[in-house]
């Protein structure tokens, strides 16, 4: 098999080929006025490298921030939400809360869809699926004729209660894709069929929103590539980690918008699972975002609702959610390219804006003009001018000009110190996400191992671990393409959920058997059909009754019988007591949602390949020795340059020292040692207390 894995990121592309484990990697410079170029450059690059010619490539998997970016950016189509007469406002209303209690001039952002493209329509069913106002012909006809006068992209519909029963959506879409083929259709009951209108119709509007561009996107990109020779299929990330076809990427593009950051975090947990650690935090740092996971058992945390596009101090409540699955990640303006500034009050800030590719930080001499990170770690000496990613040629002195004039003399610092303000700044930032994601998980990060990759990532890790009490953290091989080569490992898979009340006590076996069935049959059909062979798992999502909120109850793969509704209390009542340390005796128990995944068994990878040939131990010595600002010293020191392409199993290292390659640099501190293990991996163990720690 030969697969090729891309990862389109705000400042860098990267693209991995796998030729049976044999890795060739590369990393372009993205081009966010069409990223699609970038990801062609750097096909053309990393083939050309290897030798192999399009039609050679089996599998091409591919993960893009685009749908994220769009979001973000309210850059999407023209889009009508149609709801329920009475129900045009939800969007706005929210749930009604102030997100920062405190700030009295607070500023939600607006909706994706303004108020004048929400339309109503006369019809209405209840939560139990009954009809209480038939959807006539008329309402229906009158709709489309109003659509087709408006110049309209994308439509999402969004009924109340079409989870329960979808009826009206179905025959309102059909009409409207009869009258106007065109126009790209969202239906509730098909993008988030589950209960809560607010989170179902902000899902279902984001997915219409970036439908067209997504659309667009994928289907020239899959006909350039055929052009180019390429006759393998075209799979995309999902934000749960999974790989999907692209009819159904172009039909729920709601469902990538997290796919890079997934595939680093799939890539850490095969890591960690290979490597037996139960508790591991992943720390994925690049051009623009910093990303952190917590992994336990092999096992990344998940989630089915998160917030896209926060605008308020990255503050919980202040962006609008999407329900979809996806891996559970803490994501922060803080990566290589994200800007330094000293504001009127005299803070030093970092982030979360980002000099992204274009123009890029100071010392890429592309027209930056504002220091960044980057910036920083070049004129601290972290970073080889001449080894750089994606062989971009570094500006030192330009990059010292900059810090020099726009953070050390607004701070009174040297420049090495105000470039040393910089990096700290950030790495607390991505400290104190970490330690607030844990707490608010139930949590412990210091005892954890941190695994860390991405183009940023290693040169920062030992300094964040450091601050998080972390002893220990791996730099797997080819960590600045990290999360490309995570795709490589992600599985051909779908997940589906659907809201179907009922209590414990009036439990209807037949009518969830039937559920189950029909969402599984449906994934499977996505995945290619009964031609090939699957895996499964089901998921209860169950409460007391009263409660706000569900928790998650694993159900066995079977045909729920006679005895399910006993079984499955025992199974609630043991995840709460464990979760909570109790249960409520004689509390009536709710089933609110079920959730089916469904993967292609022989589309599962067995694992993430081998990204190293072991070279026979043997004493290396430095390449050089290069003068670094040291945090411990508060001075520069000479720290060791390492090539680690040289470095075979077995090698120890004693820091201070940096260790090169092509996509990234890791720098290890005073009081760090370094470990190179059989797969290529570098340990770095804290191996004194260094002067700072006690006080980080």
């Amino acid at each position: 098999m030969i697969r090729v894995a891309s990862d389109i990121g705000g400042t860098f592309t990267d693209v991995v080929l796998d030729q049976d484990g044999r890795l060739t990697t590369i990393k372009v410079l993205s081009t966010p006025a069409a990223p699609e170029d970038g990801l062609l450059e750097g096909l053309q690059k990393v083939l050309a490298e290897a030798g192999i010619a399009p039609g050679e490539v089996d599998q091409l998997i591919h993960g893009t921030t685009l749908a994220t970016n769009a979001l973000i950016e309210r850059r999407g189509a023209r889009t009508i939400q149609v709801a329920t007469a009475g129900f045009r406002d939800v969007l706005e209303m929210a749930h009604e809360n102030r997100f920062d209690q405190y700030d009295l001039g607070i500023d939600r952002a607006p909706p994706l869809i303004e108020r004048a493209l929400r339309w109503e329509i006369e019809e209405r069913s209840a939560a139990d699926g009954r009809v209480l106002k038939p959807l006539t012909d008329a309402a229906v006809d009158a709709m489309v004729e109003r659509l087709a006068g408006a110049a309209v992209e994308s439509v999402a519909i969004t009924l109340m209660h079409a989870y329960a029963n979808p009826a009206h959506e179905l025959k309102l879409g059909a009409a409207i894709r009869a009258r106007l083929p065109n126009v790209a259709i969202s239906l509730s009951s098909e993008v988030s069929p589950e209960i809560r209108e607010y989170e179902r119709f902000a899902t279902t509007c984001a997915n219409a929103y970036v439908q067209p561009l997504m659309g667009r996107y994928l289907s020239a990109l899959a006909d350039e590539l055929s052009r180019q020779g390429f006759r393998c299929p075209l799979f995309l990330v999902t934000s749960g980690g999974d790989l999907t076809d692209l009819a159904t990427a172009v039909a729920y593009p709601v469902r990538l918008v997290e796919s890079g950051p997934a595939g680093g975090a799939v890539l850490a947990a095969r890591l960690a699972e290979a490597a037996g650690l139960e508790e591991v935090l992943a720390f994925d740092m690049g051009g623009t975002t910093a990303k952190l996971c917590l992994i336990d058992r092999g096992k990344p945390q998940t989630t089915r609702s998160f917030e896209v596009g926060r605008v308020h101090h990255n503050m919980k409540g202040s962006g609008f959610p999407v329900r979809i699955p996806a891996i559970e990640l803490i994501e922060i303006g803080s990566g290589g390219g994200s800007m330094a500034r000293v504001d009127s009050l005299g803070r030093l800030l970092v982030g979360p804006q980002s000099a992204g590719s274009v123009p890029g930080p100071v010392c890429y001499g592309r027209g930056g003009t504002l220091p960044t990170v980057t910036d920083a770690d070049v004129v601290l000496g972290k970073i080889d001018p001449g080894r750089f990613s994606g062989g971009v040629g570094l500006d030192v002195a330009g990059a010292e000009a900059a810090i020099g004039r726009d953070i050390g003399a607004g701070l009174g610092l040297e420049t090495d110190l105000a470039a040393f303000a910089i990096g700290e700044i950030v790495d607390e930032n991505m400290a104190s996400a970490a330690r607030v994601h844990a707490i608010e998980s139930g949590k412990a990060v210091a005892a954890r191992t941190m695994i860390a990759f991405g183009g940023a990532a290693p040169i920062h890790a030992a300094r964040v671990a450091l601050k998080l009490g972390v002893s220990t953290v791996i730099i797997p091989a080819n960590a600045g393409v990290g999360s490309a080569v995570g795709f490589l490992a992600a599985g051909l898979a779908f997940e589906q959920a659907r809201s179907l009340y009922m209590t414990l006590d009036a439990f209807d076996a037949a009518r969830v058997n039937a559920a189950l069935g029909e969402m599984a049959g449906a994934a499977r059909k996505l995945l290619g059909g009964s031609q090939h062979a699957y895996d499964e798992a089901w998921t209860a999502y169950m409460r007391y009754r009263g409660q706000g909120h569900e928790i998650t109850v694993s159900v066995p793969v079977a045909p729920l019988g006679e005895s399910a509704a006993d079984d499955l209390r025992d199974a609630f009542e043991a995840r709460y007591r464990a979760l909570f340390g109790r249960i409520i005796p004689g509390q009536s128990i709710e089933l609110l949602t079920w959730t089916v995944r469904v993967e292609r068994r022989e589309a599962a990878c067995p694992g993430v390949p081998s990204v190293h040939r072991p070279l026979a131990a043997k004493p290396v010595g430095p390449a050089r020795t290069v003068a670094v600002f040291d945090p411990v010293a508060g001075a520069r020191m000479a720290y060791a340059v390492y090539d680690r392409p040289s470095l075979g199993p077995g090698r120890t290292l004693v820091g201070p020292c940096l260790i090169t390659e092509a996509q990234t640099t890791t720098v290890a501190p005073s009081g760090f040692e370094v470990a190179v293990a059989d797969d290529g991996a570098l340990v770095l163990t804290r191996s004194a207390r260094p002067l700072l720690e006690a006080h980080p």
